[in-house]
């Protein structure tokens, strides 16, 4: 990261930085958002529905586990559906695919933790 890549400014190398520094700021505080504003957190668990049934199951993975370190945690997560916590980290990371018990385990939980009661309509 501290490299000039080929034909960059010192003044373009510092601004690309800054950007980077802004991405890890963004997930704390996209969960600091979460914890506090309900509408918010209904928000995203309608995405990461809206993702999984568009057929983005990576996207809606990534927000069901935001959703999750932001409410009730991997450790709570697991106590609730009977899993390890480590087993629902691999279910839902990039390359994991929960079954489907495991994902409505885990899609059930959230809506009784977030009091988010998502619901399908077709178009």
């Amino acid at each position: 990261m501290g490299r000039v890549q080929a034909g960059e400014t010192r003044r373009a190398q510092v601004k690309r930085e800054q950007a980077m520094a802004l991405t890890r700021d963004f997930k704390e505080t996209v969960l600091a958002r979460a914890r506090r504003d309900a509408k918010f957190r209904q928000a995203l668990f309608t995405e990461a529905l809206n993702a999984y049934l568009a057929g983005d199951t990576s996207t809606g993975k990534a927000l069901l586990r935001d959703l999750i370190n932001a409410t009730i945690g991997f450790e709570g997560l697991a106590q609730e559906v009977g899993k390890p916590s480590k087993s629902l980290h691999r279910m839902l990371a990039p390359r994991g695919n929960p079954n489907t018990e495991n994902f409505f385990g885990i899609v059930s939980t959230l809506q009784k933790k977030t009091k988010v009661r998502p619901r399908v309509t077709a178009r």
